[in-house]
């Protein structure tokens, strides 16, 4: 078929864990994280015929310069070597610049559905190259679930999923620079710190708390989470943000006070999340955080999304454009035991 359609929801991403070692040589910044796919997503409408001509153009209820969507659009068909007409239709639920990894979202999306559309066999290694040149939290949107990353956040090793927990997210509108984040932190230049090049004293000197990190991720990596994981969570950029703009610390402590275990920023924010134990206190802390938010808050209801969930949801929005012939989704090493 020349012409296919398909709508996917491209989900958002909290980070369970966050921590900032050193800057690299190549003036990124050497991270830890724990990725934690949710509930919250934004849809796209994808629209594709072939043409003598690529063609791309987009639609939504929200004008973003530089779209993603359009990027990994034309990575594809250039990968492929083919041309046609694109046609997408965005609609925007994920608030930007909050942490949440929307547009990274959005790519990813487009570099998982596009291909099938258009006949394209690309291997999901491969998709992780092209999405790591889009921005280092794409190649995540690609496998979802409870995930490591490490150097850029690019480099990924499942973890166990955490349960699906309730939670809540409070994304205040508020912009927060991640360069000025960055800067905050005052991390060095690894250069500056071993001149020996030991990766050991790189770490200590940095001052980074490694030994927590390590202990958080050897409780994920079990078959099942052990308990306490949640008291071991932490955000570097949380002290260098709240510094700046205190109203999100406040935000922190009030979704703390409702008895949310972790409540802690998510990214360089300005979203927060809090995840509880159970569906009944997830409500009751809503009820009590919905009364006092301003009319400029998001305040929603949020859900962890396990890789199983993730990679169903995906199989189901493209229902009937898959090619029984073609594996899908691409397998990777990544998502073997």
């Amino acid at each position: 078929m020349s012409e296919r359609s398909a709508t996917v929801r491209s989900f958002a991403k909290i980070n369970l864990d966050l921590r900032v070692l050193y800057k690299r040589p190549d003036n990124f910044h050497e991270l830890r994280t724990i990725f934690q796919t949710i509930s919250l997503a934004d849809t796209i409408r994808i629209d594709y015929r072939k043409a003598k001509t690529t063609r791309l153009a987009i639609e939504g209820n929200i004008d973003i310069p530089d779209n993603l969507i359009l990027r990994a659009a034309q990575a594809v068909l250039d990968h492929g070597r083919v041309s046609a007409e694109v046609r997408f239709g965005l609609e925007k639920c994920i608030p930007m610049g909050a942490g949440l990894g929307g547009g990274s979202s959005n790519a990813a999306a487009v570099l998982l559905a596009l291909p099938v559309l258009a006949g394209l066999r690309i291997p999901l290694e491969t998709l992780g190259r092209i999405g790591a040149g889009l921005g280092s939290d794409v190649p995540f949107f690609l496998y979802g679930g409870t995930a490591l990353g490490i150097g850029r956040g690019t480099e990924l090793y499942p973890l166990a999923d955490v349960p699906p927990h309730a939670g809540i997210l409070v994304a205040p509108g508020v912009h927060v620079s991640t360069a000025e984040a960055y800067r905050d932190l005052g991390r060095r230049p690894v250069t500056e710190l071993s001149p020996s090049g030991d990766p050991a004293l790189t770490l200590a000197e940095a001052g980074a708390d490694t030994d927590g990190f390590r202990s958080l991720v050897w409780r994920l990596a079990a078959a099942r989470p052990s308990e306490g994981w949640a008291r071991l969570c932490t955000n570097d950029f949380e002290p260098a943000v709240f510094a700046r703009h205190p109203e999100l610390l406040a935000i922190k402590r009030r979704l703390a006070k409702v008895g949310a275990s972790p409540a802690m920023m998510t990214g360089s924010g300005s979203a927060l999340f809090g995840l509880f134990q159970t569906s009944a206190e997830a409500e009751s802390g809503f009820a009590a955080l919905t009364r006092r938010s301003s009319a400029e808050t998001l305040t929603t209801r949020i859900t962890l999304m396990t890789r199983s969930r993730y990679r169903s949801e995906w199989r189901r929005f493209l229902a009937g454009q898959i090619d029984p012939d073609i594996q899908w989704p691409p397998q990777s090493s990544y998502s073997k035991p």
